[in-house]
């Protein structure tokens, strides 16, 4: 951040409170920027709820889903995430859990990505080299990677839901995935949508 002011879109600010100073958005556990958001001291902003659905299992595009809540919650949002499908990947434990399932659905499982490392990206994926040069750029650029947006999730308070329906598809176990997540299926999503001011697919 180089400290330059700018006014939040859609932001509703306190009456009688009047600007102080800029300073930087939240940052990483890792100190590394999540998102250019500039926060005004001083002003105080009406606290919203955001919704992201997580279909995409793409690099590229879960990092965008973590960069846009991680923004939110640090503007003080409200944020569900909520898990379906080839997202629901992106969950996953990297190490292999011994669990019960058919022949298929323990192939299936063997065809995906396990966990947030293994991602592939929906353009130039190159067979996996495309991924690589991404994650070294990342780190070049000092930008946080993937795990460490999670966390920054996890520390903000940010709620991330897994579709049951999917799992039960997908022949994905609770066990399978990482600690702290909540369950549901879509009416609970509709429930969260209502409330929300902004709702993203992705």
């Amino acid at each position: 951040m180089d400290g330059t002011p700018f006014d939040l879109p859609g932001a509703t600010y306190a009456k009688g409170v009047g600007p102080k100073r800029w300073r930087d958005g939240k940052r990483t556990a890792g100190g590394n920027p999540i998102i250019g958001v500039g926060i005004r001291e001083g002003f105080a902003l009406e606290k919203t709820k955001k919704t992201i659905i997580v279909f995409s299992g793409d690099l590229d595009r879960v990092l965008a889903a973590f960069v846009i809540a991680n923004g939110a919650a640090a503007m003080g949002d409200e944020v569900t995430m909520f898990f379906t499908f080839w997202g629901l990947n992106v969950l996953r434990k990297p190490e292999k859990v011994k669990t019960k399932k058919s022949f298929l659905e323990a192939l299936f499982g063997r065809m995906m990505p396990r966990g947030a490392g293994k991602l592939g990206l929906s353009k130039m994926n190159f067979g996996g080299m495309g991924p690589v040069m991404m994650k070294y750029m990342m780190k070049q650029k000092n930008v946080a990677s993937l795990p460490e947006l999670i966390q920054t999730a996890r520390e903000q308070g940010i709620k991330m839901v897994a579709c049951t329906m999917s799992m039960d598809v997908m022949g994905i176990r609770e066990e399978e995935l990482i600690d702290g997540l909540e369950f549901a299926g879509v009416a609970a999503y509709l429930g969260e949508a209502d409330e929300a001011n902004v709702n993203l697919f992705i």
